[in-house]
This record gives structure tokens, C-alpha cells and sequence, in this order.
């Protein structure tokens, strides 16, 4: 009899999980917590090539690279305009609102069902498999469940009460698109600019629209309510007011944005203890989200799907099965959350810590590009066809 899984959570990793489970013979359902897709919601994000060789496997590559645009360098400067580090970025960069798109109708384009307001509110073992509850009052029955339910995860309360709280690292997050605006560089490179007190990046589609975020400092945590309550207007005026004396078109680049989007914080897992049960099982943010710094947290969930696939598909028991999903990536993960930290840190480093950046940064990336010290993360790749054993 086939398996069936239930997949908490309907945004990027819900979506590539089920149709990896599909490749490797089991159904699967999809349980969104919100009434209504991710449509036009979000900024835009990179999928490494990493990332991309995983989607390859699932016959996904080529859906999303006709979106955004290849971005296979980066360029750094500091706050007086001085070139840190010009480095290779092997990735591609597109609008988080058009892959959601992409891979959910795919996914329902291969027969998998998703169902929308439907908020976790609590699982359990059942003499075959998995029972959740909804908040809504409804149940769905499963021989197993994947919490692909992103950084505040019902799923991992769940498997472990006592989980850790995300690391909150010190930045806010917003950004936006404009057009009409003439700045410098090539279109499929990333810039980026330490600014003396925020961190700046945009990149130059093609067609000539520029895609920017900023990275606000701020020691205290604010709540969601906080954030929501900064109006477009109020965090224009503030980023206009960081890069003041700055060097770059950052100001220019704010002032002509029609709409900045709301803002949200920065966290990243630097360890989750508990990853499953015998029939539950974390994958992506849930299980190990990473600063945005990294430029590999949707890579991470691509990965992971295509691992847990071809653990169930080869191991019979359930259990056996998360537990060696586990074993093969949680070094993998780990390293990458803790490689976000260090590139997020450099972002808001004082007075002091900004003078010994430009000194020694400019050496340690030279070392990077000579001796491709992140080949361990961009040319890692998945044999589908490798049988996985317990």
C-alpha cells in the first residue's frame, strides 16, 4: 500500500517536499495555515546552484529559471564608495512571490492536493500512522507528517516542548523594486554596500528594474506589532536618514521606490535538538532556518526534501527513516546556519570592527575565490539513484 504523508506548511518547502515524496512513490497532501496562497507577498530571494541541482533531480530546474535572473557574482564596497571584494556567487535570483507560485502549481499540476486555512493545532501517533488537528476543528489521518512549517513551527513545538526559541541576530529586513533609475553596475551582479550604521544589496534585472533590501540594525528584538506599525513613509525617511553621507545610490535608489515593503525581523536555528519522532518529522526553516546572510536557506529545504524522499523511499520503517534524514544533514545544515552568522555579523560591526573589516576582508575573500573555500556549500549534490541505508 502506498504511504501518505501530511505536509504542514504550504510555501516553498511544502510544495518541493511533496513532489519529492511523489518521485519516490508516496502521496502526499499539503495543510497551509493561511486562507489563501503567498501571491505578490514578500521580496526576493537566491537559490544557489546547490539549490538548483536538487530542483534538477526533480525535474524542476528549468520551471524556475525562466523567474528573476542569474546572479553568479557579487561585488562588496564600504561606506566611502572603496572596492572590499569583487566574488564569484554561483546562483539565481528571483521574486520569493513567483517561485511560491511556480512550484505550488506544479504541484497541484501532479495531483497533489492543498488544503488552505488550515492551522495546525496539534498531532499525535495513531496505531498506523498520524492524526492531526486543525484549529478549525477538522482531522487528517496520514502514515506520517512533515512540518515544513518555517521558523515559528507548530510541528517542532509538537515533536519537542522544550525546543529553543529562533536566535533573533540583530538586523530588520525590508526592501522593494523600482524602475526608472540609473545606478551602477551590470545587470546579474549583487552590490553591496556597508553603509556606517546599515547594511545596503541590489541587483539590476535585465529589463533594468532594480531589486534592493536594507538591514537596519537593532539590538532590541521589536514585535510583530512594532513592525507593522512602521508605514512605508516612516521607514523611508529612516533608511534615507542611515545612508545619509554615504557612498552609493542607496538614497537615490529609496527615494524613487513607489511602495518599501514591510519590514520583518532576522533569525536563524543554531541548533534544533529534536528533529522527529517515530512519525513526525522537521524539514527546512522548521528544523533549521538560517540568517538570509547565508543566501542558501531555500537551498537548504530543496535539499531536504530530496533527502527525506529518498530515505522513506528506502528505508521501510518510518522512524528508521527520519533518523537517517537526519544523519545525512544535520553537519550539512548546521555549517551553513553558522556560516550566515558569520556574514550577517559583518553587517553592523561598529566604528571600530568596520575599520578592521576593510582591512581584512579584502584579504580573506582574495583567499576564498583562490582556494574555493565554499565549494563545500555550492557544489554539494545529491545521488537520487545512491540507495540511503539505515
Amino acid at each position: 500500500m502506498t504511504k501518505k504523508a501530511l505536509i504542514i506548511g504550504g510555501g516553498i518547502a511544502g510544495p518541493v517536499t511533496a513532489m519529492a515524496l511523489r518521485r519516490a512513490g508516496i502521496d502526499s497532501e499539503i495543510f497551509e495555515a493561511y486562507d489563501r496562497g503567498a501571491e505578490g507577498v514578500g521580496s526576493f530571494l537566491t537559490l544557489a546552484r546547490n539549490g538548483l541541482e536538487a530542483l534538477r533531480l526533480l525535474d524542476l530546474r528549468d520551471l524556475v529559471c525562466d523567474l528573476g535572473m542569474d546572479t553568479p557574482f557579487m561585488e562588496m564596497r564600504n561606506a566611502r564608495g572603496r572596492l572590499l571584494a569583487t566574488t564569484s556567487q554561483p546562483s539565481r535570483s528571483l521574486r520569493r512571490a513567483d517561485l511560491y507560485r511556480e512550484l505550488r502549481d506544479e504541484a497541484v499540476r501532479r495531483g497533489v492536493p492543498i488544503h488552505y486555512g488550515k492551522r495546525l493545532a496539534d498531532a499525535s501517533a495513531t496505531p498506523n500512522g498520524v492524526r492531526a488537528v486543525f484549529a478549525d476543528g477538522s482531522e487528517a489521518e496520514g502514515d506520517l507528517l512533515v512540518g515544513a512549517d518555517g521558523l515559528r513551527s507548530r510541528t517542532r513545538a509538537l515533536i519537542d516542548p522544550d525546543a529553543p526559541r529562533a536566535r533573533y541576530v540583530g538586523l530588520l529586513n525590508t526592501g522593494g523594486f523600482v524602475e526608472g533609475v540609473r545606478v551602477p553596475g551590470r545587470p546579474g551582479g549583487y552590490y553591496f554596500v556597508f553603509g556606517r550604521r546599515c547594511f545596503f544589496g541590489y541587483l539590476i534585472h535585465p529589463d533594468g528594474e532594480v531589486w534592493w533590501f536594507a538591514n537596519p540594525p537593532s539590538r532590541r528584538e521589536p514585535t510583530r506589532e512594532e513592525l507593522a506599525a512602521i508605514t512605508p513613509d516612516r521607514w523611508r525617511a529612516r533608511l534615507m536618514d542611515l545612508f545619509e553621507g554615504d557612498t552609493g545610490p542607496m538614497r537615490e535608489i529609496i527615494a524613487a521606490t513607489p511602495h518599501i515593503l514591510p519590514g520583518w525581523t532576522t533569525y536563524d536555528f543554531p541548533t534544533v535538538p529534536k528533529w522527529f519522532t517515530e512519525r513526525m518529522v522537521l524539514v527546512g526553516d522548521a528544523a533549521h532556518a538560517t540568517s538570509p546572510s547565508s543566501g542558501q536557506g531555500a537551498s537548504m529545504a530543496i535539499e531536504d526534501a530530496v533527502v527525506l524522499a529518498k530515505c522513506l523511499r528506502d528505508l521501510p520503517d518510518t522512524a528508521d527513516a527520519f533518523a537517517a534524514f537526519e544523519r545525512l544533514r544535520r553537519e550539512r545544515v548546521e555549517r551553513v546556519v553558522a556560516q550566515g552568522k558569520r556574514n550577517g555579523d559583518g553587517k553592523a560591526p561598529g566604528a571600530g570592527g568596520a575599520f578592521v573589516r576593510d582591512l581584512i576582508l579584502p584579504v580573506i575573500m582574495r583567499q576564498v575565490e583562490k582556494r574555493n573555500a565554499l565549494a563545500w556549500m555550492y557544489d554539494h549534490r545529491i545521488a537520487w539513484d545512491e540507495r540511503v541505508t539505515a
